[in-house]
């Protein structure tokens, strides 16, 4: 059987699109504390290991199919790169909220996945994410995902309809969603404590609340997520499934 070259470097270029939207944007392969040329190699070889497996799918492509195929497989390993980094969006969320609600939104740190100014509680959020992801291996589940979506979908059989546009925007609302419940523990409690130095003031205009409550919200909030932090590895691994979910979905709206 002859094999042309034109056709091993277009099958090697189309699978390494895929894959390096994924890592570019997918969690932990996607840190800006990797160095790029890290990322480049990792890319490399990722794309190495799969061309043995799913190159025989690929058929030859014309130079007509080429920008179709480019912005196609581009858009699709960007948008499974995004899906899988939900989570630590909603965490950065959580952290911003609650900076907010326990008086910390003034306390700003460099975070080193995204190099600006930071809250403290969201920094906080964002590595305990972090580590829970790495424990529970979810970035071998980010790999044996981006395998299995050649199997279902095979490069260049992907389209950019609007289903997978209208999913790939609903995933700002769970992200949303995640953050608020992430959250939840915490920000009732702050809410609660706002009710009960709303109703101590009315009662009793002496009392210098302006100046205990933020440090009693203070002290509430963090109490509150001292004591709910144990169930985050539980709570955090059904996200995570959550989210590979969704990756699952952008897929299958993808191949219609």
């Amino acid at each position: 059987m002859e094999i042309s070259i034109s056709d091993i470097l277009n099958h090697v270029l189309v699978i390494g699109l895929r894959v390096s939207g994924l890592v570019i944007f997918a969690p932990f392969f996607g840190s800006m504390v990797i160095p790029p040329r890290v990322k480049i190699v990792l890319i490399i070889a990722l794309t190495a290991l799969l061309y043995p497996v799913y190159s025989p799918q690929l058929g030859p492509m014309s130079l007509a199919r080429w920008p179709a195929v480019v912005a196609s497989e581009t858009l699709l390993g960007v948008a499974i790169g995004v899906s899988t980094n939900l989570v630590f969006e909603a965490a950065q969320l959580t952290g911003q909220v609650l900076s907010v609600q326990i008086g910390h939104s003034l306390v700003n740190i460099l975070d080193p996945n995204t190099e600006v100014d930071t809250t403290v509680m969201t920094v906080f959020h964002q590595t305990i994410a972090m580590l829970i992801f790495l424990e529970l291996n979810v970035h071998h589940w980010i790999l044996r995902a981006v395998a299995k979506s050649f199997e279902y979908l095979p490069p260049g059989s992907a389209t950019v309809n609007p289903l997978f546009v209208r999913t790939f925007l609903h995933e700002g609302a769970i992200i949303l969603e995640t953050g608020v419940q992430i959250a939840a523990p915490v920000l009732a409690a702050t809410l609660l404590a706002d009710v009960v130095l709303g109703l101590l003031g009315k009662a009793s205009p002496q009392m210098p609340l302006l100046i205990l409550g933020p440090a009693l919200k203070s002290m509430l909030g963090l109490s509150v997520l001292a004591a709910t932090i144990h169930y985050w590895p539980t709570l955090f691994e059904g996200y995570f499934a959550k989210s590979m979910h969704y990756t699952e979905q952008l897929l299958r709206v993808a191949g219609h």
